[in-house]
């Protein structure tokens, strides 16, 4: 990968994290007969949260477990996060994504899951890194066929997903100058998000964010190749008082266009909670709006 190479980005051993319904299966374990996997990029704007079970983003993976029957284990990766001054830079775009590819790889490599039976899922950034690995794996299976990459996993799930890193979506009378203060991403204020974006992004800078499919595929800006065919089933899930409610809103018209609305292979579908905030599933007590996003979630996975 040459933005790789050009960020200084090399690769990294990395840990991963299971969960599992029964709590029967040793890590690592090769798929049982008929057993769904959910791959979990967790969230926290590139720079902060963890893969462990103990992280609050692990309440997506139990709540997962415990409404759909179908997937019977998660695994989570421990993606590198970024940092940018005053702290040492490191890690910056595309680290994290050569990340994502390595746990894919994984999964269908080395433990021999099918891809079809994978579920990717991001919340927030993950979300974000979800769209950036499905993109991958699309746009590289047939152009660099030496690179082995596993085939397209069964379905994309995600939650509140961080898909435009550009300022397209900000100004008066967007959902971020509605939602911003009393959501809890604005408590640390604006340069919360700046240190984020600066840290992930890195060497190629902030306006390296308004035209990259990569990282900001819900862009209102032209981005080249920001088109979503041959991406698998998606459920695109939001917060009705996020305030990244427009750009997600933006993402589902642009797959719908590409992919077509629906529940089949190559179809998107939309789920939005009504006044929730941004990431509701990882809070248990977000109730009623945590129960009827998880109902819908698992009947979009029982149709796949």
């Amino acid at each position: 990968m040459l933005l790789a190479t050009a960020a200084g980005v090399q690769c990294s051993r990395i840990p991963g994290y299971w969960i599992d319904r029964d709590k029967a299966l040793l890590a690592g374990a090769p798929p049982q007969p008929g057993d769904k996997v959910l791959y979990r990029l967790h969230g926290g704007g590139y720079i902060q949260l963890s893969a462990h079970p103990q992280d609050p983003t692990a309440n997506i993976a139990r709540g997962i477990l415990k409404y759909c029957p179908s997937v019977t284990r998660t695994f989570a990766i421990e993606y590198r996060l970024s940092t940018a001054k005053p702290y040492k830079p490191s890690n910056p775009f595309p680290a994290a994504l050569l990340d994502a590819v390595a746990g894919y790889n994984y999964l269908v490599n080395t433990l021999g899951f099918h891809p079809m039976d994978i579920i990717v899922q991001g919340d927030s950034a993950g979300g974000n890194l979800a769209l950036a690995l499905i993109r991958y794996l699309r746009d590289y299976q047939d152009f660099h066929p030496d690179l082995r990459l596993p085939p397209l996993p069964g379905g994309l799930l995600l939650l509140s997903p961080w898909a435009d890193l550009s300022v397209s979506h900000e100004g008066p009378n967007t959902s971020i100058a509605k939602h911003y203060s009393s959501d809890y991403v604005g408590l640390r204020g604006p340069e919360r998000v700046s240190y984020s974006k600066r840290a992930f992004l890195g060497p190629f800078g902030l306006g390296f964010a308004e035209r990259n499919a990569y990282v900001s595929p819900a862009s209102l800006n032209a981005c080249v190749g920001a088109r979503f065919g041959g991406f698998p089933r998606t459920l695109v899930c939001s917060g009705g008082a996020e305030p990244l409610l427009d750009s997600i809103r933006s993402l589902w018209w642009k797959m719908e266009r590409d992919m077509g609305k629906g529940e089949g292979p190559g179809q998107v579908a939309y789920h939005e909670a009504r006044d929730s905030l941004h990431d509701h599933l990882i809070f248990p007590w977000h109730e009623p709006e945590v129960g009827e996003t998880l109902e819908r979630i698992a009947e979009w996975m029982e149709r796949g």
